[in-house]
């Protein structure tokens, strides 16, 4: 063989083995971005999921925009050529909420976005705040009561920090990708007593990326408890049940919303009827009733549903107006 040839040979030789470098160790292409938008604040249990929010990726990277559900969750679809480690322009926007552009590397993660909240209308000059007190759930079911009707609630956390790969030290997600936590809360009905339509509902944080992994909580009875795995930032629960006492009764319940700064959550079981909410608004007392979306003079509301038909109800007061 020529030297020519040898030259030739091995330039080939190289050349391929530049090309096969590249198909292999090149930026793989990332079809779609996951993540959940929450309100922006320092205490875990008030950064609530924001519904309908719109994102899209600047520069015509994105398929369109995508829409966040009501637990926050968004699914943006990205065109052909987007790779992983590529900077990318993340655009969001919801009418109660400051537009934000943030600059992103693209990555296979669990994207978890918090917005703030516009400024709210400001107050007249003079015109005092009215206060909202002594606020309560009403609504008509069976229940097997006696005496002392009512419900009872619990808020618990599961702490965890997300975006950290699990690297097969268990808890993981379920997909065995990232580091998750376990967390939970039992709850006791005393003697003679026990608990029925009981419900668990996430009410803030990164809901999408939770599960329940025990359900001791459904069937009722004295004892109820539930477990969650959680595999992104902390989350909260709420943990609600009607207790029962012996006899069946139909009748008035009572329940008792969580109040977190402006915020107010609550959930209904499926068998509610005639749902209200009773308030003393500036030193009045005044029922509203609660249709298929609670509509209230001094709240925005939000309705979800959950599979089982409870539903959850999220209420942030209007300017004006402060939880006493």
């Amino acid at each position: 063989m020529t030297d020519k040839r040898k030259v030739a040979v091995w330039t080939a030789i190289g050349l391929a083995i530049l090309v096969i470098a590249w198909m292999v160790f090149r930026p793989k292409e990332l079809r779609v971005l996951t993540g959940a938008v929450l309100q922006l604040d320092p205490a875990p249990g008030r950064q609530l999921p924001i519904a309908s929010a719109e994102i899209t990726l600047a520069d015509g990277l994105s398929m369109g925009a995508a829409t966040s559900d009501p637990t926050g969750l968004f699914h943006l679809r990205l065109r052909p050529g987007v790779r992983i480690g590529q900077m990318v322009r993340l655009r969001l926007n919801h009418p109660a909420y400051r537009p934000m552009a943030i600059d992103e590397y693209v990555q296979d993660r669990l994207y978890v976005i918090r917005m703030v909240p516009a400024s709210h209308q400001a107050a007249i000059p003079g015109d005092p705040v009215k206060l909202v007190a002594d606020v309560r759930v009403r609504y008509a079911g069976r229940t097997e009561i006696t005496e002392n009707t009512g419900s009872a609630a619990k808020v618990f956390e599961v702490v965890n920090v997300g975006d950290i790969p699990c690297a097969r030290h268990s808890p993981c997600s379920p997909d065995g990708k990232w580091k998750a936590a376990m967390g939970g809360t039992a709850l006791d009905a005393g003697e003679n007593s026990e608990f029925h339509d009981a419900r668990v509902s996430c009410i803030a944080g990164p809901c999408p990326f939770t599960k329940i992994e025990n359900d001791s909580f459904s069937a009722g009875g004295r004892q109820i408890s539930v477990s969650v795995r959680n595999w992104s930032d902390t989350t909260s629960f709420l943990l609600e049940a009607e207790v029962s006492h012996i006899a069946s009764h139909e009748g008035s319940l009572v329940s008792f919303p969580v109040i977190f700064g402006r915020t107010m959550s609550f959930t209904l079981p499926a068998s509610s009827r005639g749902p209200s909410i009773e308030a003393n608004v500036s030193g009045e007392s005044m029922v509203y009733p609660v249709g298929p979306m609670a509509r209230l003079s001094w709240a925005n509301c939000e309705v979800t549903g959950a599979k089982n038909r409870t539903k959850l109800y999220r209420c942030e007061l209007k300017p004006g107006y402060s939880f006493k």
